[in-house]
This record gives C-alpha cells, sequence and structure tokens, in this order.
C-alpha cells in the first residue's frame, strides 16, 4: 500500500475526513522512510484531487465530499452556514489546547450546543457555566466571549474572540471593559483582516489595552494545535 493509499484509507476509516492531528494519531508510520512523516501526510493531500481542504487542517476525501460536507452542515456558497462552522470550529480548537494546558475553559451558553467537528463545545468544555470571579456587571460581558481560559483559582487567564466576518471594535470593546483582570486578549481570525486590527488598535480609545491585545490568525493558530497535540501523542508512548 502506498503512504496515499494509507491516508486515503485512515481518512476513510474516520468518516471521509480528518484533521492532521487526526491523521498523525491514527496512522502507522513504521514502515515509512522519513523522519518527518507529518510532512509528508501534509503534502500528500495537498497535492492529490483524491482530497480537498475544508478548513486549514482539516481535509476530507473528493468523493466523500457531499457527505462530509452535510455532516457539518456546511453549504457551499453559504455565508451563513460557512459563518457558522468556522466559528465553532476555532473556537473547538483554541478550548483543547487550554484543556491541554489544564487550563478550566468555558464558552457562551448560546454556542454550547454547536459542534467542533462531531463534538458538541459543552462536552469539551470544562465549565457549564461562567465562574463566579467578578462583578455582575463584568460577568454579563465576559458571558459573551467567545472562549475563556480560567486558571487553577477559577480566575481567567486568556480571552478569546473568534472574528470571522463580524466587526472586530465589538470585541475590542469587550476587552477594554475586562482590562483590570491580569489576563490577555487575542482575536483570532483570517489573516487579511490583519490590516483593519492594526488599525482599530491605533485609536487613542484602546490605548490603555493595546499591549495585551494580539493577533492570531488562522493557519497559525491550526499549527499551534497541531504541535501541541504532537507533542501529548508523544508523551504518552
Amino acid at each position: 500500500m502506498t503512504q496515499k493509499q494509507q491516508v486515503i484509507e485512515t481518512m476513510k476509516e474516520n468518516g471521509g475526513y480528518a484533521t492532521f492531528q487526526q491523521l498523525n494519531h491514527l496512522m502507522d508510520f513504521s514502515t515509512w522512510k522519513t523522519k518527518t512523516p507529518q510532512a509528508s501526510v501534509r503534502q500528500i493531500v495537498q497535492v492529490n484531487d483524491e482530497f480537498f481542504r475544508i478548513k486549514p487542517g482539516l481535509w476530507a476525501l473528493t468523493e466523500y465530499k457531499d457527505e462530509v460536507l452535510r455532516r457539518f452542515q456546511i453549504q457551499e456558497n453559504n455565508r451563513d452556514s460557512e459563518e457558522v462552522f468556522n466559528h465553532s470550529y476555532y473556537q473547538g480548537i483554541i478550548v483543547e489546547l487550554g484543556n491541554m494546558h489544564n487550563f478550566k475553559t468555558y464558552v457562551p451558553s448560546q454556542d454550547k450546543n454547536r459542534l467542533f467537528l462531531e463534538k458538541r463545545l459543552a462536552d469539551i468544555t470544562t465549565e457549564k457555566e461562567l465562574p463566579a470571579f467578578t462583578y455582575d456587571c463584568l460577568a454579563s460581558r465576559a458571558k459573551t466571549v467567545d472562549v475563556i481560559w480560567f486558571n487553577e483559582r477559577k480566575m481567567p487567564s486568556r480571552f478569546y474572540e473568534v472574528e470571522h466576518s463580524t466587526n472586530i471594535s465589538n470585541s475590542l470593546d469587550k476587552f477594554y471593559e475586562l482590562q483590570d483582570f491580569r489576563a490577555d486578549f487575542y482575536i483570532i481570525a483570517d489573516e487579511s483582516r490583519r490590516r483593519q486590527f492594526n488599525s482599530l488598535m491605533e485609536r487613542s480609545m484602546y490605548s490603555e489595552i493595546v499591549k495585551y491585545v494580539k493577533f492570531f490568525n488562522y493557519e497559525n493558530l491550526v499549527l499551534q494545535y497541531e504541535r501541541e497535540c504532537s507533542l501529548a501523542n508523544m508523551e504518552r508512548l
């Protein structure tokens, strides 16, 4: 069996799709004559027509395309369905990264039943309700943040907002109101929105939070997730 065929068979067994993290975990590389099988897998799916990219880090078999898109409730050329999938996909990655680092993780109530691949976000977060860490007026604002990581004392450590097409300034306004906590703030978005982010951060109204707010693009988020999943898999061996 060729390396490409191994990737195809692994995806079939996984329902016709897989993240790179899943492929690296599920595949047997013992017969691959390379020191970097993960890089080989990445190249295989990128250059062969048997595969198509759904999102950064998430690929599927072309012959399973209709079934996989239906499973993820993605309608091609439908902006709303793309927005919903994007949002929960990156939320799920952020939650799983937080869990790997032993943070307590939270998503808003309205997002709990949204899916990260085929798992509900509620099933991968540790906190079902927002920890009571502050005044009600600030808590009501924090409840709407896309993902929050809490430390062992249930105090916020990181606030994340996923901005696919919505107004970034709305997220920055939330961060401004939550600035008194010893926490970092992240805007997660496509690289094409970095210039807009930088322009907004130049506004005087955000001068007090500019050093706490960071922009992280989708591709780098997924790469970090894959690296840390690989490290976790190696530690378990």
